[in-house]
């Protein structure tokens, strides 16, 4: 637990410090009246690296406003202004308004997250016994397999366990192009896969499922990852690949807020610290803002470093 000492020392805005230190601000913060106000998707990590953002933003004297959006229609949002930020976007999830806006110049990527990511599809141990061959992905077209892994929902298709349909995913077209014969099932929640997951592991049921790295499920549960069919490089849309996470920003941010542009286009999250925040909020019932306030504690030096790089 954090000090009431850290906490407080935490309430002053860096820009006061700076202001001591140095007579004049070559960056100037902008509009401080007006919110940043930062997308919050459906899943965790997404969630500790938002309010990361929050509390840099805040930090440095600007107000900040977390506004749930859906993973795509946040898009929209951005595009239109009424969202400014959102600092943890996988590019395996656009959707059809995020190229036209970007085109259009009404969002703007401002570089990699820094998180070391893993996008694809992942089965349990248990499925080697019903799918031999795997981990190469021309193992899901034996018919036993296919059989084994179908049910009366898909037959006679295999069934693939996807990410919730307002997460949008490339799992169907990669099944049509490389002719592999499942039939895509959204999940209802992260935490529905997750929960399908864990029950298929502890009753030894073959499974085959689309997910992601980090999460903290899979410092406890054994799978392995399937080797994706050969990728189409003239349509990647329909392709699944590990993403460089990216940060995304509604297009007059440099303009209204030209120091907080400054600090969120330094901002890095890394894998392994991510995954270790998931693990203690999701599983140890840490709260999100303990679990962000220990990151600012042990990251310091690399926060204070992008506030002096958004100063000048």
């Amino acid at each position: 637990m954090l000090t009431n000492i850290k906490i407080a020392l935490w309430a002053v805005p860096i820009s006061l410090g700076l202001a001591a230190s140095s007579s004049a601000i070559a960056k100037p913060l902008g509009d401080t009246n007006t919110a940043i106000k930062i997308a919050i998707n459906e899943w965790t990590g997404q969630n500790l690296t938002a309010h990361i953002a929050g509390k840099l933003l805040e930090k440095l004297g600007y107000k900040v406003e977390y506004v749930t959006a859906g993973t795509l229609p946040q898009f929209t949002g951005i595009a239109s202004g009424n969202l400014s930020l959102s600092p943890e976007v996988w590019p395996s999830n656009l959707g059809d308004v995020y190229p036209k806006a970007k085109a259009e110049g009404k969002l703007e990527e401002i570089g990699e997250l820094g998180l070391q990511t893993r996008d694809g599809w992942i089965y349990t141990v248990d499925t080697k016994a019903v799918c031999p061959g795997l981990p190469d992905w021309t193992a899901l077209k034996n018919p036993a397999c296919v059989q084994a892994l179908a049910t009366p929902e898909t037959f006679p298709n295999g069934r693939l366990l996807d990410y919730p349909a307002d997460w949008g995913s490339a799992s169907g077209p990669e099944l049509k192009n490389a002719d592999i014969p499942f039939t895509t099932v959204p999940a209802g929640s992260e935490g529905a896969l997750i929960a399908e997951l864990q029950a298929a592991t502890a009753a030894h049921k073959p499974l085959l499922m689309r997910f992601w790295a980090p999460h903290w499920v899979l410092t406890e549960v054994p799978v392995e990852w399937l080797e994706m069919p050969p990728c189409d490089e003239s349509n990647l849309a329909e392709c699944i690949v590990a993403p460089p996470v990216i940060k995304v920003v509604w297009s007059g941010f440099a303009e209204k807020w030209p120091a907080g542009y400054a600090l969120m286009k330094s901002l890095q999250v890394h894998a392994d610290d991510q995954q270790k925040m998931i693990y203690a909020v999701d599983k140890q019932g840490r709260s999100l803002d303990v679990a962000v306030d220990e990151w600012m504690d042990q990251h310091q030096s690399d926060w204070q470093g992008w506030f002096k790089a958004a100063q000048n």
